[in-house]
């Protein structure tokens, strides 16, 4: 008879434990003496034939066949899990009889099958190594997957980490694409338990193999030392070079001794170059170096290369108001003055002859070693005009010009094509006091004038307008002799006065002292131009071109009603008597003024001394106003 073994399964929420069989009858067998005592003892053997296994952790189990994409695997539960051939990474382990670690997600599913995972079984160990790798700072290895904001995915053995950009490489990233699918060494700088969120880094690793030869060049890196480097950044400023474990700038002006528009133009990416130590502070760890300083200055052999008179070409490197400087070559630069672009053309912005990029050709005037300057001109490599000028515009001669240009001391005249001269203010009439050109004449006009004189040397020619007309003073003196009374127009009021017009178009002055006989602080505000009053000769002088009227010295013989409505009419602020105007009629004697009606203007700011005429045979140069151009 024999003897039955029957064992009972308890299922407790998800996990369930195999429980010890248990004896249900225990008899004699027959033909053998086992008796209890010894059935017992055979069942402790049998039960530790038997692992307790959950679920949710990792077990080791044993391959023992595979099916198609199938690998079963004995784990010692009462039946086999199945694995997908998917699942292994290294397709080696796939080996029958070989031991390997699964992850028991069931021990029976729906169908009543064990479930197993070694996928989830690696991501565990490799979480823990993950962690483990942190702790210790050891190096793991990774693919990058794919990139994402600020960086890339990597996979490390199943796991997903996260690699920022800024942790790539000590030098910038140029092309981020390249990095896919790469396979690289990364340490752990960051695990987060909660999230599993794992950061990785690549140039902790390249910054812990510089780190020794950093601290090495930190300890004997001085100024006007030569070093190896390599380009690692390429800004508008300048360039940043890795002198290993150790950054470096050179800013642009110390690339190269010739002007250049961006560093570019002298370096590339990745070039290897030498450099010069130009200072190092050791506090802040900062390099500033040099290229062109390993090179020798252009300047040093330009005696040798360059005479004055020589002729040079270069291309136009810069513009500023009053000339252009070219690159003759890389370092070396001359400054054409406007004054030296043309022997005609009056020149008043160097883009009238040349352009910024302009190859041009120029001759050398001047050379200072001493402070690196060249003086060009471009004017020299053609004949001068100007030498047959006075075979063309003889002193006295009369021509017709268009006005070119409007200034406040007189207006410039186009002669011919290159060729102006200049009327000067004083030069347009011979009575009127003009305030502002602009009144009377605009640029474009057409307007004859006469040849004063030229200057060869200094290249001006000095015109006149009122020229072409008599001198009218040689009759007005008698026309306004001391004495006569006239009607005249107020034309502007100035600080001494007011200037007012007579008959025949002819400017006089009238003093404030001689406008009444108490003194007016706001004459300018009383008076307006365009009112008129009376008034009587006073003075003339027919060298110095004035007449200067009085209003108190008409009023002296008139009755009280002229008296007050002159008063009326100008708003007087006090009013006089006959006898006060009596008492008043001597003031511009006793005051002794002594002036021109030119002085008077000239105050205002609107009027220069005019330029003095030239005679073509005399070797004097003569003297013109600084603030007049040259024509």
């Amino acid at each position: 008879m024999s003897e039955t073994l029957t064992p009972e399964k308890k299922t407790n929420g998800a996990a369930t434990d195999e429980v010890k069989p248990q004896i249900v009858k225990v008899k004699k067998i027959k033909g053998n003496d086992y008796d209890e005592a010894d059935y017992e003892q055979m069942l402790k053997l049998y039960e530790r034939t038997f692992s307790v296994i959950k679920e949710n952790e990792v077990v080791t189990g044993k391959i023992v066949s595979v099916s198609g994409d199938d690998v079963l695997i004995d784990i010692g539960s009462k039946s086999d899990g199945r694995v997908s051939v998917n699942e292994f990474s290294d397709q080696s382990e796939i080996v029958v009889g070989n031991d390997i670690e699964v992850f028991l997600e069931k021990i029976e599913d729906k169908e009543g099958q064990l479930v197993l995972s070694k996928k989830k079984a690696d991501s565990i160990k490799m979480w823990d190594r993950i962690v483990d790798s942190w702790k210790n700072g050891s190096i793991v290895k990774g693919r990058c997957v794919r990139r994402i904001k600020g960086g890339f995915v990597v996979d490390l053995s199943g796991l997903s980490a996260f690699l920022p950009g800024s942790q790539i490489d000590t030098k910038p990233i140029r092309d981020y694409d390249e990095y896919i699918g790469k396979v690289m060494e990364f340490k752990v700088i960051k695990v987060n338990n909660l999230n599993e969120n794992i950061i990785i880094s690549h140039k902790v690793i390249i910054e812990e193999g510089m780190a020794g030869a950093r601290e090495e060049l930190l300890k004997t890196i001085q100024k006007g030392m030569t070093l190896k480097a390599t380009v690692k950044a390429i800004t508008d400023f300048g360039v940043f070079v890795d002198l290993g474990g150790l950054d470096g700038l050179i800013h642009i002006t110390d690339l190269s001794w010739g002007r250049i528009t961006h560093p570019t133009d002298v370096v590339k990416l990745d070039q290897e170059i030498e450099v010069y130590v130009l200072e190092f502070d050791p506090e802040k760890q900062r390099v500033y170096l040099g290229l062109k300083q390993l090179q020798a200055h252009p300047w040093d052999s330009v005696k040798d290369k360059y005479k004055i008179g020589d002729k040079v070409s270069g291309k136009v490197v810069s513009l500023t108001d009053y000339g252009a400087f070219i690159e003759i070559e890389k370092g070396i630069e001359g400054l054409i003055h406007i004054s030296e672009m043309s022997w005609t053309q009056h020149v008043t912005n160097p883009t009238q002859i040349v352009n910024m990029g302009q190859v041009v050709e120029a001759q050398i005037l001047t050379i200072d070693s001493e402070n690196r300057k060249l003086s060009l001109g471009i004017k020299q490599l053609t004949p001068n005009p100007w030498q047959s000028l006075l075979e063309r515009f003889p002193v006295g001669t009369k021509h017709k010009g268009k006005i070119c240009n409007i200034t406040g001391f007189g207006v410039f005249v186009e002669l011919e094509e290159g060729v102006d001269g200049l009327v000067h203010i004083s030069d347009l009439s011979w009575t009127k006091k003009i305030f502002d050109i602009n009144e009377h004449y605009k640029v474009g006009d057409e307007i004859e004038v006469v040849i004063l004189g030229v200057d060869v040397a200094n290249q001006r020619i000095s015109l006149g307008r009122k020229q072409l007309f008599e001198n009218p003073w040689e009759t007005l003196s008698d026309t306004y002799k001391v004495g006569t009374e006239a009607e005249a127009k107020i034309i502007k009021a100035i600080d001494k006065g007011l200037i007012v017009e007579l008959p025949n178009e002819v400017d006089s002055f009238i003093p404030a002292s001689q406008l009444a006989a108490n003194n007016i602080r706001n004459f300018a505000e009383l008076f307006k131009a365009g009112d008129t009053l009376k008034a009587k000769v006073i003075d003339v002088d027919k060298n110095n071109k004035k007449i200067v009227l009085s209003v108190i010295d008409y009023l002296k013989d008139k009755d009280q009603n002229e008296i007050d409505a002159y008063i009326e009419k100008f708003k007087i602020p006090k009013k006089f008597q006959a006898k006060d105007i009596a008492d008043k009629t001597k003031t511009y004697e006793a005051e002794q003024i002594d002036f021109k009606i030119e002085d008077i203007i000239g105050e205002e700011g609107q009027e220069a001394a005019a330029p003095v005429i030239i005679d073509p045979t005399a070797p004097a140069v003569t003297e013109v106003p600084a603030e007049e151009p040259k024509a």
